[in-house]
């Protein structure tokens, strides 16, 4: 049986091979306590350790953990968002290079997606056009782009592109730095909760701005089984019902919308994957482990295969079937 993971993170090797001092587009290599850092100006941004170690190293952990393919994201430290249209343009174009590399390498066990200069929408669309010819398959993005969420019209012309190139977009936020942070840096929430609450105003906003109205054929994937979305879908459904403007751009309640997105099977719990199945679709769950993460699944396929509540046919939809129909991988 096949495996398929979307959600699997890397670095470029433009950064990797840095050597301590050494500058990336403005970008420099520090070690600090036996750990690796990429600093630009006063912030400084942990490289995990597996990001550092060899191809075959990491093929040799997805063999042991029975994962066929990685559909490799960049890091989600280099969105950088908040630096100059030049710096973002330019860090994005080598982060796509290098996934693109990579799935031109080991085409049987890589796949990828873009990172893209979102400060400059233009830039952005470009971006998406070249990495698409290089073969990826779409782009990882942020939940916002500096606070600005994009259901804004500022955005259309980047959705009317994902849509016409057939883009799979996958919403990802930036480590420590979710709507939870301002309120509470501690116990990890920015991480356990903050994720959560991303997604579900990532599909709140997309919904209600219209989006989803004026893109119908739009593919987005939101990360961590997309967070408290299908939970909060019945209370978004009764805002639609009361308050005029959630029902200014779109033209049904929340829930008629959840078939629509797709969802990682990251949840760590089977009852509330059950629930987003019975919700959203089988067809809308893709394998997903945050590989190499401590909050991801350190072996998603056996904990998928474990899971009774699945029927034979629903673990194969989450584990390749449905992936392989989009992404045709």
């Amino acid at each position: 049986m096949r495996s398929i993971d979307i959600h699997a993170h890397i670095a470029p090797d433009q950064a990797i091979r840095l050597k301590p001092g050494e500058s990336w587009h403005g970008f420099t290599k520090l070690e600090d306590s036996g750990r690796t850092f990429l600093a630009y100006g006063g912030q400084r941004n942990w490289l995990h350790p597996n990001y550092l170690i060899s191809t075959e190293e990491r093929l040799a952990q997805m063999d042991a953990a029975q994962v066929d393919i990685h559909v490799l994201s960049t890091w989600t430290q280099l969105y950088n968002y908040q630096l100059p249209a030049t710096v973002g343009t330019a860090t994005c174009r080598d982060c796509n290079d290098s996934v693109a590399g990579q799935v031109r390498d080991n085409p049987q066990r890589f796949s990828g997606l873009a990172t893209l200069p979102l400060q400059d929408v233009s830039a952005a669309i470009a971006e998406l056009e070249r990495s698409m010819r290089l073969g990826l398959k779409g782009a990882q993005i942020n939940d916002h782009v500096n606070g600005r969420t994009l259901e804004l019209p500022e955005f259309w012309p980047f959705w009317e592109a994902c849509e016409r190139l057939g883009a799979l977009i996958f919403f990802h936020q930036v480590e420590n730095d979710t709507i939870v942070e301002p309120r509470s840096g501690t116990y990890g929430l920015g991480n356990a909760i903050g994720n959560l609450a991303d997604r579900a105003v990532t599909f709140a906003t997309l919904i209600y701005g219209g989006v989803m109205d004026r893109f119908p054929d739009l593919k987005i994937c939101l990360a961590h089984g997309g967070g408290y979305t299908c939970f909060g879908a019945g209370r978004m459904d009764r805002g639609w019902q009361v308050r005029r403007e959630t029902r200014e751009g779109s033209l049904q309640p929340a829930s008629r919308y959840l078939d629509r997105f797709y969802y990682d099977c990251l949840t760590h719990s089977e009852t509330v994957l059950r629930y987003m199945i019975d919700t959203a679709g089988i067809d809308r769950i893709f394998l997903g482990s945050d590989w190499p993460y401590d909050m991801g699944i350190e072996s998603p396929v056996a904990w998928v295969n474990s899971l009774n509540s699945l029927t034979q046919e629903e673990k194969e939809a989450i584990l390749w079937r449905n992936l392989e129909r989009v992404l045709a991988i």
